[in-house]
């Protein structure tokens, strides 16, 4: 009896013993909240480390803005519950743009073009609308002033200017809606609607990168046209998840210009009667 009795004894030494050990290691109840390392270097990152966090780099993004070795996205997210010693991991900006490839563009619509250009690395700059029968096809391709060819290497973000055709018969486009899109989705709506980006506006906002937008001039409908290429100027906002949620649900249509609006541009543009697909809106 006096031997099982030591046994078990040790036994539940050993299980304690154990359950300590896991403690010390797993650091459990020793918790912190993980900082934003936005727009900070990963070198300043990994000399002022008072947690011990392992640093991951999984992507590199060029962005002209800023220098190289800037973080600009983290996982996990800022603000979550961490142990020391935790692995983050993080895309930071490159030092010297990388070389790609312009693709072939031609008798692509302004849409595929767009997509065409951002797979490829490359950034669509202005839309340059001109007399042709091919409507809303892509003719030429321009780049700091310079005709540019596919197959032609460039460097990574550089911006393409596309001349497009009108069309025989010349038609309006609708602004899409992208209240509350991040700025890089944002751009690439309004240059498919074949429009162009105007004025960005940017008061306030801390992240660039993580704005989104709040306000267009001209302001979505989803039934007023304007003519191809006509300039969106676009104003941004620091914004939670909340409160996009909230932009996109207060957003309202000023329904009482719609109609007006219309027959202003077009009088310049073309006469409301030469376009078979226009809607006078008298069924609202």
């Amino acid at each position: 009896m006096k031997h099982l009795l030591y046994m078990l004894a040790v036994s539940v030494l050993i299980v304690f013993l154990c359950f300590m050990f896991i403690k010390l290691v797993a650091r459990q109840g020793k918790e912190y909240e993980l900082p934003d390392f936005r727009g900070v270097a990963l070198t300043e990152l990994e000399r002022e480390n008072p947690l011990s966090l392992k640093y991951v780099v999984i992507d590199s993004v060029y962005d002209a803005e800023k220098e190289g070795g800037i973080v600009i996205q983290q996982d996990p997210k800022p603000g979550t519950m961490v142990k020391t010693r935790r692995k983050v991991y993080v895309t930071v900006t490159t030092f010297a743009p990388a070389d790609v490839v312009l693709p072939e563009l031609s008798n692509m619509t302004v849409r595929s073009a767009v997509s065409a250009l951002e797979a490829a690395g490359l950034r669509c700059g202005r839309l340059r609308f001109v007399d042709s029968p091919y409507r809303n096809v892509i003719l030429e391709c321009t780049s700091k002033g310079k005709m540019v060819y596919a197959g032609e290497k460039m460097n990574q973000n550089d911006v393409v200017d596309l001349t497009v055709g009108m069309g025989e018969t010349p038609t309006g486009t609708r602004v899409p809606f992208v209240i509350g899109q991040l700025p890089a989705k944002a751009r690439r709506g309004i240059l498919s609607a074949s429009l162009n980006v105007g004025q960005e506006h940017f008061e306030g906002v801390t992240d660039r990168s993580s704005a989104v937008c709040y306000r267009l001039n001209p302001d979505y409908t989803g039934v007023t046209r304007y003519p191809l290429g006509t300039y969106v100027d676009v104003w941004y906002c620091d914004a939670s998840e909340e409160d996009v949620e909230r932009i996109i649900s207060n957003f309202k249509v000023d329904s009482s210009q719609i109609f007006n609006n219309e027959l202003e541009l077009y009088d310049d543009y073309y006469t409301i009667d030469d376009d078979p697909d226009f809607d006078d809106g008298w069924d609202w």
